[in-house]
Order: C-alpha cells, then sequence, then structure tokens
C-alpha cells in the first residue's frame, strides 16, 4: 500500500510540472517572451530555495529514522576488532564529504535564487582568480589527504595476515569456506588444528572439497553446517570457489573478500561480541524500561505474537554478497560466536570427516592400515578395559574386538598384532596377570566344525603372545564354539558379536 502511495505522488508531482510548464507557455503568449522569462526566472529561483530546503531536511530525516538499521550505528556497532576501525574510518568521511555536501547544496540552490536573471541585471565577468583557486584547490587536497591517508592505515591493518611468528591453534585458529551454487562448504581443522592439503582433480561425490588422504594433516578435518567461533580467538578463513565468483560476507564483523575459482583468498578477524551479547545489546532498555530500540522487541514471526521477540531470534550470518544465481539467497549460514568454553564442547562433539565418510572405503589409501592415532586410540581403549575388569569383583572379561582372522580360519589379520602387542604390554606391567584366551563362534555350520575352529583360534592367539615373550603357563588356550553366545544369532549384527575371542583373568 505504501508502494503504491508515493507511486501515485510521484505520477501527481510530474502532472504538476506539466502543467506548470503549459501555464508558463501560456503566459509567454500572453505578457510576451521577456516578461515571461522573468516570471520563470523567479519561480524557478524560489522553487530551487523550497526543493534545497525540503531535500536536506528529508536527508536528516532519513538519517535519523534509520539510524538504528545503519550498520555502525545504533545498536549496530561492529562485533570484531578490526571493525571498529572501518567504522572509524567511515564515520570521518560521513562527517567531512556531509559537511560539504551541505554546504555546496545550499550554495548551489541560493546562488541560483539570488542571482537570478532580473530585468536591468547585468552578469559580471570574472575570467581568473588565483588566490580563490588555491584555496577551492588546497582545502580539498588536504582533506582528501588525511581521509586517504588514515583509510590506508586502517586498510593495512585490517586486511594484514597473520605474522609469521604466531603460533596455530595457540595465537589463531584457521578454518576454510568454499562457495558453491548455492552453499558454503566449511572445513574446521581437527585436534593437529592444522587444515589439510586440497587437489581439485580429487573432488568427487564422496570427496567434495577434493581433499588430499595421503596428508595426514587431513585425517582429522571436520566438515561442519555452521561456523562457530569463539570470542576472542583470532581467526584466518581460508576463502575459495568451486565454480563462479561467490563473496564471503560477515557484515556485523565487517568481514567481506571475494571467493574467486582457482585465486585462494582470506580474511583474518577477531570477533569481540558473542551471539548473546549482541542480542543483549538490541533488547536494551533505557532507565524507566522503555526498549531503546522498539522495533527489534516485535515479534519476529508475526503469525506468532506470544513467540520469541526479534532481539531473542537474532543470529549473526554468513551471506553470499555476489549474485551469483537464481538460488543466491540460499547460501546463508548461521554463525555463533560463544565463550571459550562452549567452543570446546561443540568442537569435540564434531566428527572427522575421513573417519565418518573414507575410512575403509575404495577411497581410502590407508585401508590396509592402522593410523597413529587409531592405534592409541585403541591401545587406551583396551587399558581401560583392562583396568575395569581387574578392578571389578564380578566382570573378569576382556574382550580383543579388534583381533579378526582370515574368513573360516585360524589365520590372524594382519591388524590385529597391534591389540595383541597391548595384551603383551599388560602381561609385562602385571607379573602375577594370569588369562585364558577363550574363542567363540556363531551358530552358522557344524558345530564340532565351530569348536574346532574356535579352539585353533585361541591357540593361535596364544601363540603370537607366547612368540612376544609371555610365558605360555599364563595363557592357557580354550574354544568355546557355540556354546557361550552373548547375542541373538538370528541377525547379521547377534552372529557378528558372537564371533570373538576373549580374555578371562584367572589371576592378578
Amino acid at each position: 500500500m505504501t508502494g503504491l502511495l508515493i507511486l501515485l505522488c510521484i505520477l501527481l508531482i510530474g502532472v504538476v510540472v506539466v502543467q506548470l510548464g503549459r501555464l508558463v507557455e501560456l503566459a509567454s503568449d500572453i505578457r510576451g517572451e521577456e516578461a515571461a522569462q522573468l516570471a520563470a526566472n523567479d519561480f524557478n529561483g524560489r522553487f530551487g530555495v523550497f526543493f534545497m530546503v525540503a531535500f536536506l531536511i528529508g536527508c536528516i530525516g532519513c538519517t535519523v529514522y534509520y539510524r538504528t538499521s545503519t550498520l555502525g550505528y545504533g545498536p549496530h556497532t561492529a562485533a570484531s576488532e578490526h571493525g571498529v576501525w572501518l567504522d572509524g574510518a567511515f564515520h570521518t568521511t560521513l562527517i567531512v564529504t556531509g559537511i560539504v555536501f551541505f554546504l555546496t547544496q545550499i550554495a548551489l540552490f541560493w546562488f541560483a535564487f539570488k542571482y537570478r536573471g532580473r530585468a536591468n541585471r547585468v552578469a559580471f565577468f570574472q575570467p581568473h582568480d588565483t588566490k580563490l583557486e588555491i584555496i577551492w584547490t588546497a582545502i580539498p587536497a588536504l582533506m582528501m589527504f588525511y581521509l586517504v591517508a588514515d583509510g590506508l592505515t586502517i586498510w593495512n591493518k585490517a586486511m594484514a595476515d597473520i605474522p609469521e611468528t604466531s603460533v596455530i591453534g595457540v595465537d589463531y585458529m584457521e578454518i576454510e569456506a568454499t562457495g558453491k551454487q548455492f552453499a558454503w562448504d566449511l572445513r574446521y581443522p581437527g585436534p593437529d588444528g592444522v587444515l589439510g592439503a586440497k587437489n581439485f582433480r580429487k573432488i568427487s561425490g564422496v570427496n567434495p572439497l577434493g581433499q588430499d588422504w595421503e596428508d595426514i594433516e587431513n585425517l582429522d578435518d571436520q566438515h561442519v553446517s555452521e561456523i562457530v567461533l569463539p570470542v576472542g580467538k583470532q581467526v584466518r578463513v581460508r576463502i575459495t570457489a568451486q565454480d563462479v565468483l561467490h563473496n564471503f560476507y560477515l557484515p556485523h564483523f565487517r568481514v567481506k573478500m571475494d571467493a574467486v575459482p582457482g585465486i585462494p583468498t582470506y580474511f583474518v578477524f577477531t570477533p569481540t561480541t558473542t551471539t548473546e551479547e549482541y542480542r543483549a545489546r538490541l533488547g536494551s532498555l533505557d532507565k524507566e524500561g522503555n526498549p531503546l530500540y522498539p522495533e527489534w522487541h516485535t515479534p519476529f514471526d508475526e503469525t506468532e505474537p506470544d513467540g520469541p521477540k526479534r532481539f531473542e531470534a537474532f543470529n549473526y550470518e554468513l551471506a553470499c554478497a555476489e549474485l551469483c544465481g537464481k538460488a543466491h539467497f540460499s547460501m546463508r549460514r548461521e554463525v555463533k560466536i560463544v565463550s571459550q568454553g562452549e567452543y570446546d564442547e561443540w568442537i569435540a562433539a564434531q566428527t572427522s570427516y575421513y573417519l565418518t565418510s573414507i575410512r575403509g572405503s575404495d577411497s581410502d589409501p590407508h585401508k590396509d592400515k592402522l593410523l597413529d592415532f587409531e592405534i592409541n586410540n585403541r591401545k587406551t581403549e583396551f587399558n581401560d578395559n583392562i583396568n575395569k575388569a581387574l578392578s571389578s569383583d564380578t566382570d573378569k572379561i576382556i574382550r580383543l574386538k579388534y583381533v579378526n582372522f582370515e574368513t573360516g580360519s585360524a589365520t590372524l589379520t594382519p591388524l590385529s598384532r597391534f591389540e595383541l602387542d597391548n595384551v603383551v604390554s599388560a602381561m609385562n606391567n602385571y607379573a602375577n596377570l594370569t588369562l585364558e584366551v577363550g574363542g567363540h563362534t556363531d551358530s552358522t555350520g557344524d558345530a564340532g566344525k565351530n569348536l574346532s575352529l574356535s579352539d585353533a583360534r585361541a591357540n593361535s592367539v596364544a601363540s603370537y603372545l607366547s612368540s612376544k615373550g609371555v610365558n605360555l603357563d599364563r595363557i592357557p588356550a580354550r574354544g568355546y564354539g557355540i556354546d557361550r553366545p552373548i547375542d541373538t544369532n538370528d541377525t547379521p549384527e547377534g552372529r557378528q558379536n558372537n564371533r570373538r575371542t576373549e580374555l578371562r583373568i584367572l589371576t592378578q
């Protein structure tokens, strides 16, 4: 409705201007050309002054009206360290250019009125005034020099990369954002704090970023659906694109950098305001308890008047500031700034993309070997299990879930040695420890053959431990076949659980 009224007002003004033009033509015919010209000069001069006043009042009115919606003013001061510098530079530029704007507009329309054509008035021709030219040249030059010098200083500070002396994971953290039609792929480093290498030739359906799985630093990297950052931590964002030009835009942090296919870019910033702190700023009250920013106290969803208010539902966001296609709008992602403790809790819940999507598949170059962190994790898990069994009065069983055999045989798989080496270490640490090695199978096939197979597998484990220096008297082996299931034999998962090798503590 408001747009329609504005359109009607514009049409009405156009009709008025056309009618005034016709009146001037009629007046020219009646009073003569010279008299009509003088009348037109008076009208245009006075109308120009009126327009100037209305125009400048409108500029001031719009500034006041939108003062709480403009970035850098009201509640929207920058939420990053460098953003404060940029806001200061923009504010200074606005003041200087604003003064010049008002003075030049006033001079333009006032002179048009004061020196309008009148009867018996003759223009004075002044071809040259050195002093005036020096003043009009020097003042703008000095102001431009100040603005450019100040802006260049701030630009160099805001766009600086991480110093070479900074330690990743300690002084700063690095994340990656890859733009594509129409989403952002976000990657975080794992516990090592380092993002692994990429190669666009390796991009595939299961490897959307083209990560090089031969690079160990890639194996703990995490793909996430939102940006979560700790407040006060310097962040370096790697920015890339896979198809067309995109733009990594965090308006509240004054972060904006093009994502260009084939040309990696970056931006470094330090968030200074958590999401909750920004919400509290938007919902601020004055001394009388009234909202400082009433527009933020309206319902977030007009269909739910009793639901959360706008300031309560506020979130920082990542947007694409390039028109990258019809679904450009869908590239919006949520950004959360939290305390260090909240961030540590969130990042601990994220999983390695390699471990969840690549490990053990045909795309995994390491599928036939264990990685160092897996070996360490398995060792920690085994130590926890044996300590629990040693301290228990009833549960004396330790399941060797990483000990496996070739199908239908008692031959240990190559990776089983890592679990058995943990058993050797435990036997060396506990001199009085005696363990029964028990072999078990599922109910598939002949029971007698299963019993023989389980016995052979138990003895195969005992033989390996003996080869590592463990006395066979401390590790008696026995096969139980199908007699002691721990799960149903009616499902593949249950049968898998029943096919197992266990250690039972006899003495400790």
